[in-house]
Order: C-alpha cells, then sequence, then structure tokens
C-alpha cells in the first residue's frame, strides 16, 4: 500500500468517524432539545396557571367585597327606615302605606342583595347573612303587630319589637365582624 492510498483511507476512516459522530451528537442533542423545550412549556403553564389561579382569587375575593358591602348598605337602609318610622308609630300616629311601602322595599332589596351575596360564598357568610335578614323580617311582623295594637307603651307586643331590633343588631354585628375577618383573610378558600 502506497502512502497516498494510506492516506485517503485513513482520511476516509476519519470523515466517516466524523461522520457518525455529528449523526450521534445530533440525536443527543435533538434528544436535549426536546426534553428542555418539554420543559419549559411544563413551567411556563405552571407559571400561567399560578397566575390565573391568584388573580381569579382576586376577582372573587373583589366580588365578596362588593356583595358584602350591598348586603350592610341594603341593612342600614331599613334601620334607618326603622329608626324613623318606630318613634312616630310608638307616639300613637299610625304605619301608614307609604312607611309600610318603604319598609317592604328596603325589605326586599336586602334580601336580593342576601341572594347575591350567596354567589360568592364562603357557606358561612351566606348563613350569616340569611339569620341577618330573617332577624330582620321579624322585626318588620314585630313592629306591625306592636303599631296594630297601637300605642300601649310597654305592651307585650312592643316589648317583642324591642328584642326583635336587639337580634337585628346583634344578627348586624355577627355578620359585620365575620364578613370583616373573610375580606382580611389571604388565605380564604375559593370555592
Amino acid at each position: 500500500m502506497s502512502d497516498t492510498t494510506g492516506t485517503v483511507i485513513a482520511g476516509a476512516i476519519a470523515f466517516a468517524a466524523a461522520v457518525i459522530g455529528a449523526v450521534i451528537a445530533g440525536r443527543y442533542t435533538k434528544r436535549g432539545a426536546e426534553a428542555g423545550g418539554r420543559k419549559a412549556v411544563e413551567a411556563a403553564f405552571a407559571q400561567v396557571h399560578g397566575q390565573a389561579a391568584a388573580e381569579h382569587w382576586q376577582w372573587v375575593r373583589s366580588q365578596r367585597h362588593q356583595s358584602f358591602a350591598a348586603l350592610l348598605a341594603a341593612y342600614a337602609a331599613l334601620d334607618e327606615g326603622f329608626a324613623r318610622i318606630t318613634p312616630e308609630v310608638r307616639r300613637g300616629a299610625e304605619l301608614d302605606e307609604a312607611a309600610g311601602g318603604e319598609l317592604r322595599e328596603r325589605m326586599l332589596e336586602l334580601q336580593a342583595t342576601t341572594s347575591k351575596l350567596a354567589l360568592w360564598g364562603p357557606g358561612e357568610a351566606n348563613v350569616l347573612a340569611y339569620e341577618l335578614t330573617q332577624t330582620s323580617m321579624a322585626g318588620i311582623r314585630a313592629l306591625l303587630r306592636a303599631a296594630s295594637v297601637g300605642s300601649a307603651g310597654l305592651s307585650a307586643d312592643w316589648s317583642s319589637f324591642d328584642q326583635a331590633r336587639e337580634d337585628m343588631a346583634q344578627a348586624h354585628a355577627t355578620f359585620l365582624q365575620r364578613a370583616g375577618e373573610i375580606i382580611r383573610d389571604p388565605l380564604q378558600p375559593v370555592s
């Protein structure tokens, strides 16, 4: 064999080794790139999912805050109606159609906001909101009974009304306290 033939054969072997090495390296590079790409996509998906979950939680928290505020505003309007109408009725004035209609309208608004609040939860707030609504309805019924009796001063009907107003105030305070705790709790679950 001549030097030229040996050089050509050695060159061909070196070339074949380089091609084979490039093919093997390319396959491993391709597999590594695919694995790295999958990991990057998984990481991006996890980040987007986490961000979406955080934004959803903030949105629900905002909706809860708005529904709590609407319920408290509706209760305040009803309470203001009671505060204005009750002294007149205690002094013997009739509970006229306008005053009765006002209380009914404000009670309907309280019921509507209680129903809206049920959309956002949590369940504990819903229970307290319904309790506030029920005690408010009991207060209206007690005022109607007391008004039908008249201004008998310390009659059993007026005592029943006074107790109903105390129950309303207690239900309001309980809801207000728990609603504040729910809004301030950064770990409050979203269901």
